[in-house]
């Protein structure tokens, strides 16, 4: 790893845990304050909710911009946010703090996935550099809500008063400034050739490639794997009679395996391509959301759950790689767009999704459901694998052509 791209997996993680951290510590002030259950998903799903919206117009932007200015925009959303989370710590704010933190998180990452893939120069590498990035929001997940919670705990004198929200909201807003700090040398690319027509390129353009139309498909279905295993393992545990720790052990050694299996990805795909790694993991997937109903304790669902992890955490490089190939190099981020638009859509609508079918067929039916999803969609990436993809040269004379 070079040191570019440390500074920018720095510059993620910074942004990232600020937003993690809010992420955090606003549904527990919401709480303390006497705000309902459904105040509180309200304010969680601002999170994801800018993100569905903001997502096109960030990779737009990225497209026109470059790196530094799309991060820069970030990291004033982020400092605003968490910071008039400090001095107006009112469940309003809080909403206001969680639709600019969300938003930010999500630009940053466009705009550094963008420039990642822009400076690869092969498929190898493209591979080697997004299992290095993808390791930014694992890191940034845990130190955002940590530190959040050591300083709601114990910098207010006594266990989550104000003060310490206050200080931990503070110390979020910090962050984002040293994301700035990172990419502030980090020199621009420069800008891929534009398609000679004067239309106005729409996402429709880019819908109408069929792999991307698949990419974005096969994408869905594994990002609704993670959300049903969130969502689900916690009310599994509970009929179970799994203490909380424990099912957070659980989701913990999930989010674990799948950091620590984007570390090896360079190492175990050298010899292989994207789709076959990305159909392995369906595949692999599918049969343990069948399996995993059946598992009868916390031993048993937490090696469940490492070997999902292992396998779901190794589908976010391959999925970044092959997007980079697919799409015409001077759109990358708005298809980098459409696909976080996509994930964050899912992740709005799923758990209440998820919530109704459980509720009525049960849990161990929904894990089923989706493992056949996962299972039915796992010919996508096969597809992919065997499809003519365009050159840039061919790329660039659709693009005129429309």
């Amino acid at each position: 790893m070079n040191a570019t791209l440390l500074r920018l997996i720095l510059a993620q993680i910074s942004i990232h845990a600020c937003m993690t951290g809010m992420r955090m510590a606003t549904p527990l002030l919401a709480l303390k304050e006497g705000f309902s259950a459904a105040a509180v998903g309200m304010l969680l799903a601002l999170f994801a909710l800018t993100q569905v919206f903001l997502s096109l117009p960030a990779g737009r932007y990225a497209d026109r911009n470059g790196l530094r200015k799309p991060l820069l925009l970030s990291v004033t959303a982020a400092c605003l946010g968490a910071g008039l989370s400090v001095m107006f710590p009112t469940y309003p704010v809080l909403c206001a703090g969680a639709l600019l933190t969300g938003g930010a998180a999500g630009t940053a990452l466009i705009a550094l996935q963008r420039h990642v893939g822009r400076s690869a120069h092969s498929k190898e590498e493209l591979r080697k550099v997004f299992s290095w990035l993808a390791i930014g929001p694992a890191v940034s997940n845990f130190l955002g809500p940590f530190f959040a919670g050591l300083l709601i705990d114990y910098a207010g004198g006594e266990e989550a008063s104000l003060t310490g929200f206050r200080c931990a909201f503070l110390l979020l807003a910090l962050l984002p400034l040293a994301a700035w700090w990172w990419v502030r040398t980090v020199a621009e690319l420069p800008p891929p050739e534009a398609p000679a027509s004067g239309k106005q390129a729409t996402a429709w353009d880019l819908l109408q490639n069929q792999g991307f139309r698949r990419l974005l498909l096969l994408n869905w279905a594994l990002s609704s794997c993670w959300d049903v295993h969130t969502f689900v393992v916690p009310i599994l545990g509970h009929e179970r009679g799994l203490p909380a720790s424990v099912i957070g052990t659980i989701l913990g050694a999930f989010a674990i395996a799948a950091a620590l299996i984007r570390l090896l990805m360079p190492l175990l795909t050298r010899h292989m391509s994207e789709w076959a790694v990305v159909m392995g993991a369906m595949v692999a997937a599918c049969a343990l959301f069948i399996a995993y109903p059946f598992m009868p304790g916390a031993w048993s669902m937490g090696a469940c759950s490492v070997l999902l992890g292992l396998v779901l955490g190794s589908v976010q490089p391959m999925v970044m790689s092959m997007i980079h190939q697919i799409t015409p190099p001077a759109r990358h981020g708005e298809a980098l767009g459409l696909r976080m638009m996509a994930i964050n859509g899912s992740s709005v609508v799923m758990p209440v999704l998820f919530g109704s079918i459980g509720a009525v067929v049960g849990v161990s039916a929904l894990f089923w459901a989706v493992g056949t999803m996962v299972g039915v969609s796992s010919r996508l990436p096969w597809l992919i694998g065997h499809e003519d993809m365009p050159s840039e040269a061919e790329w660039l004379e659709h693009e005129a052509g429309h």
